[in-house]
């Protein structure tokens, strides 16, 4: 017999390259960078909160990696003496691209943003008012990333985001953060397929934009096992895609001879392959199912050029996302992304079948 059950929204956006939900995606400025740069397809806003997030300087912090280090801390080369202006501007940018080179992982003890639902809501409101309606970053998908401790203020959040829609011209969609490993007082809801449900039963049965959950790390079959058949089998209808993957949390990099160090979520170069067999487990198993075939992955982790894009698109990703890579060089990595597979968006096949890509966006 036939699986037949409404069909969710589908997220689907081109090319399908974009932002995840990070710092470097927080104020109005990094938004409009992202909105702007012509190598994303979306842009993702980063995870705000009915009431925003208490943002501590001395607490929230990240450090970019170097994985040929064995993880430690990025570091600068000793400078050389120059003779002349030109000289010592050229040696500044030596040492600025040498370190972009090396600053493809990183690890972070932040949490969300400081800024509230309404607050992104506004500036949606305000770009799209600067932004002429005839052009490409005026209908860019719009991500906007959520989370709360309490199901309640997602619904809420949800709700307000459905309000603004008919006023913006981007196609909006809607990420549930429900993964970050930097909360100690919160443990990630995404790990408990019972403490997932919670959440989950608060979303519309029949949505009207596509819904999404961010998804934390997983490394046993059992875990896998859990979240696809105990959380999102039972709450098909109202998921259209999930973000594959968040942090790996309890981390450590050591920043200086001292004692001091950083304890987080580690994410970049040293979380790519953990992330590859994350979305193509995923991919498998929602194939597998015919009631969650229909999910589009995100996958992300550590893609910072044009072979790490193609890992994760043959892994079984539909779109790929990133974040070390924004934060350590700016919205041109996407362009050198670009660059690197000569706009080939399409042409690189899923490792189980081409199938499980999502053809809207394939295309």
């Amino acid at each position: 017999m036939m699986y037949s059950s409404p069909t969710p929204p589908t997220l689907s956006f081109h090319p399908p390259l974009l932002n995840t939900a990070c710092p470097w995606a927080t104020t109005r400025d990094d938004i409009e960078a992202l909105l702007l740069c012509p190598s994303t397809g979306a842009v993702t806003t980063r995870t705000s909160l009915l009431d925003g997030f208490t943002h501590d300087e001395a607490l929230h912090r990240h450090v970019f990696l170097d994985p040929a280090l064995g993880g430690g801390p990025v570091q600068e080369d000793e400078p050389s003496e120059p003779e002349h202006q030109h000289e010592h501007e050229h040696e500044q940018q030596k040492q600025k691209q040498k370190l972009e080179r090396r600053a493809v992982g990183s690890l972070n003890s932040l949490g969300y943003s400081p800024l509230t639902i309404d607050t992104y809501l506004a500036i949606l409101h305000d770009l799209a008012a600067s932004l002429p309606t005839t052009e490409a970053p005026s209908r860019k998908t719009i991500i906007i990333s959520i989370t709360d401790a309490e199901p309640a203020h997602i619904a809420i959040c949800h709700e307000r985001i459905l309000a603004a829609a008919p006023e913006l011209p981007f196609p909006l969609a809607v990420e549930i953060n429900l993964s970050c490993p930097n909360l100690p007082s919160a443990p990630p809801p995404a790990l408990s397929p019972s403490a997932l449900r919670c959440f989950l039963d608060v979303l519309p049965p029949h949505p009207r934009l596509p819904l999404g959950l961010k998804l934390p790390p997983l490394t046993h079959p059992s875990q896998f096992a859990a979240l696809v058949d105990d959380a999102l089998l039972p709450y098909a209808s109202r998921l259209s895609f999930v973000t594959a993957t968040n942090t790996l949390g309890g981390c450590l990099v050591f920043e200086g001879a001292g004692d001091g160090g950083l304890l987080g979520g580690m994410g970049g170069a040293m979380l790519h392959p953990l992330a590859l067999g994350n979305v193509a487990t995923l991919r498998r198993m929602f194939d597998e199912r015919p009631e969650l075939s229909h999910l589009v992955i995100v996958g992300v982790g550590g893609v910072s050029d044009g072979d790490g894009y193609k890992r994760m698109r043959r892994a079984g990703a539909s779109a790929v996302g990133l974040a070390t890579g924004l934060g350590s060089r700016g919205v041109r990595v996407f362009e050198d992304i670009e660059n690197d597979i000569g706009s080939s968006w399409g042409e690189i096949r899923c490792v189980e079948s081409s199938s499980s890509i999502d053809p809207a966006i394939r295309n």
